[in-house]
């Protein structure tokens, strides 16, 4: 079996350079997809996202920038740290009541 190609990202900026490259006529679409080795069909989608929304088609925050990823991961942890410390509430209060003698058998109340 082969092994497949790490999937490649491409930014605003790449793409607006190849557009305004085809645009001028500075290449042609087949010189830029074997310089880049980009498929056809990923070019042609580009020029007609450039073609319908121009310099607006890719905006700056398709994204996600490292202080977003930092901030979503410091809620992750905090979350995770909130868990954890009424877990570590629960068991501390299970063991003082267990040290207490509580939790006997036939004493559940009903």
């Amino acid at each position: 079996m082969g092994m497949s190609q790490p999937r490649r990202s491409f930014d605003r900026e790449f793409k607006l350079a190849l557009m305004h490259q085809l645009e001028s006529g500075e290449k042609r679409p087949g010189q830029v997809c074997r310089e880049h080795a980009l498929s056809p069909t990923l070019l042609k989608r580009w020029r007609d996202q450039y073609t319908e929304l121009g310099d607006a088609a890719w905006p700056a925050s398709t994204q996600p920038s490292v202080e977003a990823e930092a901030s979503e991961r410091v809620h992750e942890l905090e979350a995770s740290l909130g868990r954890l410390h009424l877990e570590n509430e629960l068991l501390r209060r299970a063991l003082r009541q267990a040290e207490k003698g509580g939790f006997r058998p036939g004493r559940s109340g009903r």
